[in-house]
């Protein structure tokens, strides 16, 4: 049996068919191969839908019911984990080794990295100082790796992976360890998150829309051209397509009002209680799962979330089940919102109240997805700046210092995705330079198959 073909996959998070008009050099690999609307998976969001891809299996099988969800057995919201052990299943490089034993994967920032089979890995990971300082730096297996991508890039460029300042850059600190690692492994993952910036900001429609995927195109096209000439198969998939956003839907402050979600109060910030509360919802873009502490409370909990402006669907365990979403790791309740609505984390109902992480960037700290992380707050733009110039001087000199840039007002945000997408243009897609293997449309569920196919993979049993 012929050896495995190298295989190239980019997860290039937030294309469209739409947007692929704007993209040059991909659309010239569309057009030697061919191009074809992704189904995706419910909630549209990075981890459940990366998860898919990889182990062909739906939400109700891999675990990962979103960017993350209250974990019961701690009683603790948590978002961005990161061990691949948490997604139950087989990954599809491991599928291939059992075709071909010593079968080699990289992967570059696709998620649930740490603690995966892969052969080398990269992940955004900060170091975190003892006296409070985070610092941008990443996790790199084999240990050496680290080492050489840091004197070769140099440091990994976290404040623009996200936040105020995330940029181009870290796209192309991405390509470029991409790049060193094609050679080396059989399949190749690479994750290119520049479309989740100005879209969320500005909205899809926009001019620095279009801007970012002619600036996402050009970056990615070295690592395209470099598979080109290794004879390097190539697949281009996307998670999701970000809508639009206009209303912002503040379901724990709905929760709370009717006396389901408690907060207690430390040095007179509030804290959500999720052991103590009957109800609160982990918001995570336009999807969000309400976790219900007493089945005698989800009728009440289902009639308030139904009635709240910008919900579209409430699902309960046999409407998840219609979804494939119907985990033990899901909310007793799931909300789906309606086009341009979106759903906020925020819990208290007074900004003074606030806890101090919600005025920066926590992903770890905070009860669900906050999109306002990507502002500095444009209430205040100059005080804001002034603010980050000042954090920036403290962590130059060494001390402890709040990065109390971001907004708590979510009326900035322009665009959101998780709910599945109302016309196929503004969907995800996948794009592949390979004719022989043209799909007119593919579901998120046989992306796996399509990779290991593509990689020579002969007919893989599908995951039990």
């Amino acid at each position: 049996m012929p050896g495995p073909h190298p295989l190239l996959v980019v997860d290039a998070v937030g294309l469209t068919p739409r947007l692929l008009e704007h993209a040059p050099r991909l659309r010239a690999l569309a057009d030697q191969g061919w191009q074809a609307p992704l189904d995706t998976v419910l909630p549209a969001v990075t981890c459940p839908v990366q998860s898919t891809f990889l182990t062909g299996a739906l939400p109700r099988e891999h675990g990962i019911v979103g960017n993350g969800w209250f974990f019961r057995d701690l009683g603790e919201v948590m978002l961005w984990r990161q061990h691949n052990r948490l997604v139950q299943g087989e990954k599809a490089w491991e599928t291939a080794r059992r075709a071909f034993p010593g079968y080699t994967a990289a992967n570059v920032c696709w998620w649930y990295a740490m603690g995966a089979s892969t052969d080398w890995t990269v992940t955004p990971r900060p170091v975190y100082h003892a006296d409070g300082r985070k610092s941008p730096d990443c996790y790199a297996r084999p240990p050496e790796l680290h080492d050489e991508l840091t004197a070769a890039l140099g440091p990994f460029p976290l404040f623009n992976y996200w936040g105020p300042t995330a940029s181009l850059r870290s796209t192309e600190w991405i390509v470029s360890a991409a790049r060193r690692l094609l050679p080396r492994a059989d399949l190749t993952l690479c994750y290119i998150p520049h479309l989740d910036y100005d879209l969320q900001r500005h909205g899809p429609h926009s001019e620095q829309a279009r801007a970012a995927v002619r600036d996402m195109d050009a970056a990615l096209a070295p690592l395209l051209d470099d598979a080109a000439e290794r004879g390097t198969r190539v697949l281009v998939v996307s998670e999701y397509g970000i809508a639009p956003a206009s209303r912002p839907v503040h379901v724990n402050r709905a929760l709370r009002d009717a006396g389901l979600l408690e907060v207690y109060t430390q040095h007179g910030m509030e804290y959500l209680d999720p052991w103590a509360s009957r109800a609160f919802a982990v918001a995570d873009h336009q999807a969000a799962h309400v976790y219900v502490a007493d089945p005698a409370d989800l009728p009440h909990v289902a009639a308030l979330a139904s009635a709240l402006p910008g919900v579209d669907l409430v699902l309960d365990r046999a409407g998840q089940a219609d979804h494939g979403l119907d985990h033990a790791r899901s909310g007793e309740l799931v909300l789906v919102a309606e086009p341009e609505a979106w759903f906020t984390y925020y819990y208290w109902n007074d900004d003074r109240s606030a806890p101090d992480f919600a005025r920066g960037v926590e992903i770890h700290r905070k009860p669900g997805y906050d999109p306002a992380e990507l502002f500095l707050d444009p209430a205040a733009p100059g005080a804001a700046k002034a603010r980050a110039a000042l954090n920036l001087a403290k962590k130059k000199a060494g001390l402890r210092y709040t990065m109390n840039v971001v907004p708590t007002d979510a009326r900035w945000v322009r665009g959101t995705h998780g709910r599945l997408p109302d016309d196929p243009a503004d969907g995800p897609i996948a794009v592949c330079g390979e004719a022989s293997f043209t799909r007119d449309r593919i579901a998120a569920t046989d992306v796996r198959d399509l990779m290991l196919g593509l990689a020579g993979v002969p007919a893989p049993a599908r995951p039990s």
